[in-house]
């Protein structure tokens, strides 16, 4: 998190996608990798837009706070990795 403060380039979508897979990644256990359907984060980051949903993580993907592994299936999540300083 505090990189991502010191980032001039996040905004506050950014966070809230952010925080939306921390959240869901603690309450599924911590484990490495993180498996989620889209519209659990866009509910609890409070992005209903689809497109600002996956601009804003392919953004964190690309800036290197996560790794993004979309699934373009809808009966499988995609997947998350979260970068370390």
């Amino acid at each position: 998190m505090r990189k991502i403060a010191e980032d001039p380039r996040i905004s506050a979508a950014h966070v809230s996608v952010f925080v939306g897979l921390w959240k869901l990644w603690i309450e599924y256990g911590n484990q490495y990798s993180l498996t989620f359907v889209c519209q659990e984060v866009k509910g609890l980051s409070k992005i209903s837009s689809n497109s600002t949903f996956h601009k804003r993580i392919r953004e964190l993907h690309n800036y290197g706070y996560i790794e993004y592994f979309p699934s373009f299936n809808h009966y499988q999540g995609s997947q998350v990795n979260f970068m370390e300083d």
